[in-house]
């Protein structure tokens, strides 16, 4: 998930239309409160897409990658630019682990717990043999390599939704590498801009090359066809494409923003999973594109109608909880299940986005604003020692729960079917 700033600021600080950066190097330092809306927005949508009421709602996922891609190569750019084309990057990753990792580690063990506790037979050995994958940051690949449908099997693996957080992990292990070759002199952003672009269109190869018409979890979840998302917003983070919307005037890109969202909006009622024709066809990198173009757009005129929506203070807050809803949504949707429940539809919607959410405000409030703003020993040689005692922590968890016997009651179907 995209970087955010320290809800002190955040709640000191809205923004306005005279307040509206000009540069990349600008627009990261200063907080921009209708991307927070933006995520807040996202992160509905895929809860109403798992909840089976927003055939769409999976398009959600594809507007975080941009978000991050363009917030992270803000950074990137400006400390480069400030530092004379240098990155540091140990301090770069060490950063992106106190934000993501302390409330992934919460999610994995405190689910691990739950699933062993209350869940099916097939549910729990999912759980074991998916987790070490997860903590890897290679579940999509993990995921591919296991045959496991994306769009019909999900509901026996508890972190099935993980896939797009190895993703972005993987972005911010090696995007940051390739940073430090090509943000260097005057011509940095161009160069970087060229870079994002090119591998953006190399990514958009990929997946029309490699798509298949009988199961899509190859080019939905595989890295290398999803990166086009998180270059398309790494592109608008640059100098040359800032520029571009900057000429366009705040006016001009309050209307464009306006025009963007309707025609996502529109795309997200249409799309209806795998079954969306155009989705791998192309579809979806010119949604990432417009998500790019609205993203800068909104950088450039947060004061719009458009950013005054998603500026919000509803949305704002969905968006400043949104990974840890994201990372917890899925894990409370299958242990209350509507046989657990005992009711269905928009009711136990409710029910699941609620205790959802409630999760969420736990995590970030107890887990991750106090590791990654005021706890001194997660930074360092303190930190890595946290780090890898955490690993030893969840492996020893692992361990410790058993494994349900293989039976008749516990046969997971959707392992025999994976291939057909």
């Amino acid at each position: 998930m995209p970087a955010q700033t320290s809800p002190r600021r955040i709640h000191r600080r809205v923004p306005t239309p005279s307040a509206t950066p000009k540069s990349p190097l600008t627009s990261v330092k200063a907080h921009i409160g209708p991307l927070d809306g933006l995520r807040g927005v996202a992160v509905a949508a895929v809860l109403l897409f798992h909840a089976g009421n927003f055939g769409g709602g999976f398009l959600g996922v594809d507007l975080f990658f941009v978000l991050s891609g363009f917030l992270i190569t803000g950074l990137l750019l400006k400390e480069a630019a400030a530092g004379n084309g240098r990155i540091n990057l140990i301090a770069f990753w060490g950063r992106r682990a106190r934000r993501l990792l302390p409330a992934l580690a919460a999610m994995v063990s405190g689910t691990s717990l739950l699933v062993w506790a209350f869940g099916s037979p097939a549910l729990i050995r999912n759980a074991l043999d998916d987790g070490p994958w997860v903590v890897a940051n290679l579940a999509n690949w993990h995921f591919i390599a296991d045959r496991m449908g994306y769009w019909n099997s999900g509901d026996t693996r508890v972190f099935s939704h993980l896939w797009s957080i190895a993703v972005e992990e993987q972005f911010y292990l090696f995007w940051p590498l390739l940073l430090v070759l090509v943000a260097r002199g005057r011509n940095a952003g161009r160069n970087v801009a060229v870079v994002a672009a090119t591998g953006a269109l190399a990514s958009l190869a990929l997946m029309l090359h490699l798509a298949d018409p009988i199961d899509s979890t190859r080019v939905y979840e595989g890295t290398d066809t999803r990166a086009f998302s998180l270059l398309l917003g790494a592109v608008m983070a640059t100098g040359p494409a800032t520029r571009a919307v900057a000429r366009l005037g705040e006016r001009p890109a309050g209307w464009l923003s306006l025009a963007l969202v309707c025609g996502i909006g529109g795309y997200w009622v249409l799309a209806d999973g795998e079954d969306s024709p155009s989705l791998f066809q192309g579809g979806m990198f010119l949604h990432a594109l417009a998500a790019a173009l609205l993203i800068s757009c909104l950088t450039r005129a947060p004061g719009s109608p458009v950013g005054r929506v998603l500026g919000g203070a509803a949305l704002r807050w969905t968006g400043l909880i949104s990974y840890s809803l994201y990372l917890w949504h899925w894990p409370v949707y299958l242990l209350l299940d509507e046989e657990r429940l005992g009711f269905s539809g928009w009711g136990r919607t409710a029910v699941v986005v609620a205790v959802s959410v409630a999760a969420a405000v736990l995590s970030k409030f107890l887990v991750e604003d106090p590791i990654r703003f005021r706890a001194r020993w997660a930074h360092g040689r303190t930190g890595a020692v946290a780090l890898v005692a955490t690993f030893a922590a969840l492996a020893a968890l692992w361990a410790g729960i058993p494994e349900p016997q293989s039976g008749a009651t516990s046969v997971d179907v959707t392992r025999l079917t994976a291939g057909y």
